[in-house]
């Protein structure tokens, strides 16, 4: 038996899809299929619930996969303590994102990090939150960033940094004309926001709540870069992360307003699985997530950014 095999029934458990396992391990369906099969004769148990439409395990089964969660964790530490005694800072990171942070925050910290570790590759996808904290928990990603982090128990939350919310609008628009202003300005503006599932709406909407202010809501959208397009051509005013409109804002194209006598911030979080082991190159990665960034590299645009 050996350790990839315990591996394959973790994920699978875990992840509850033979076809999600079989991605994560770098083999086909059948092949994790086979090697639960193989276990089973080794131990000659069932493993598998197989007269259930839902994934289930046996009592044996339970107890195999709870084995095998030690045995990875403890197979994996050593790979790292070796590599850390042999200073080798190797490997793939699977890192998973949102785009406004993936896009306006995170490449300096990449520019950096990929000059000091020639020797790791960074995997990035851009997803919608929820699919980051899906992806994590799942074990497809090892690191995930988002904003507002939400605490649960399978994971495990480290602040990254904190953008500050400004106002955005046309710089002809009146209220541009202000160094800052109050947020009951905006009572009678057309306003352009996100979608209710994004957690940068949330928080717009407790501001607005906070204020007693309804404001005049007349587009949304689920990506900050469309948001920011919708104010250029002069359809509303919004409320977005001023990371992210840093090149209008030089270009000329958007003007920035500060809030008088209240900062708002959205705060962006790194989030792993609880009781990971975490890899050298991860953790040197983590570290330099932490530090001050260099000067961000040109922003290149993707098609499609969820706040």
């Amino acid at each position: 038996m050996q350790v990839e095999s315990f591996k394959v029934f973790r994920d699978l458990v875990e992840s509850r899809s033979f076809s999600k396992a079989a991605a994560l391990n770098l083999v086909t369906q059948s092949a994790v299929s086979q090697q639960i099969r193989a276990m089973e004769e080794r131990f000659l148990v069932p493993l598998i619930e197989r007269s259930n439409k839902r994934f289930g395990l046996t009592r044996e089964g339970q107890m195999l996969y709870e084995a095998s969660k030690q045995i990875v964790f403890q197979f994996d530490s050593l790979q790292h303590q070796l590599s850390e005694i042999r200073n080798v800072i190797s490997g793939t990171i699977r890192l998973s994102t949102v785009y406004s942070i993936g896009l306006h925050e995170l490449p300096p910290y990449l520019k950096k990090f990929l000059r000091e570790y020639p020797g790791v590759n960074i995997h990035v996808e851009y997803r919608r939150s929820n699919q980051v904290y899906d992806e994590v928990s799942e074990g497809t990603s090892d690191l995930g960033l988002v904003a507002f982090p939400v605490q649960k128990k399978t994971l495990k939350v480290e602040p990254f940094r904190k953008d500050r919310l400004v106002l955005i609008c046309v710089p002809t628009h009146e209220l541009a004309r202000h160094p800052e202003l109050i947020v009951e300005k905006l009572r009678k503006e057309k306003f352009i926001g996100f979608e209710p599932d994004i957690p940068t709406r949330k928080a717009v909407d407790k501001i607005f709540r906070e204020a007693g202010l309804e404001v005049n809501p007349v587009m949304e959208f689920d990506n900050i870069e469309t948001v920011k397009r919708a104010v250029e051509i002069g359809a509303g005013v919004s409320i977005v992360p001023s990371a992210t409109v840093e090149q209008e804002v030089r270009d000329g194209t958007l003007a920035a307003v500060e809030f008088k006598g209240q900062l708002y911030f959205r705060p962006l979080g790194i989030i792993y699985k609880a009781g990971r082991v975490l890899s050298p190159a991860m953790k040197r990665f983590l570290k330099m997530l932490k530090e001050v960034p260099e000067t961000p590299l040109p922003i290149q645009e993707p098609a499609k950014e969820a706040a």
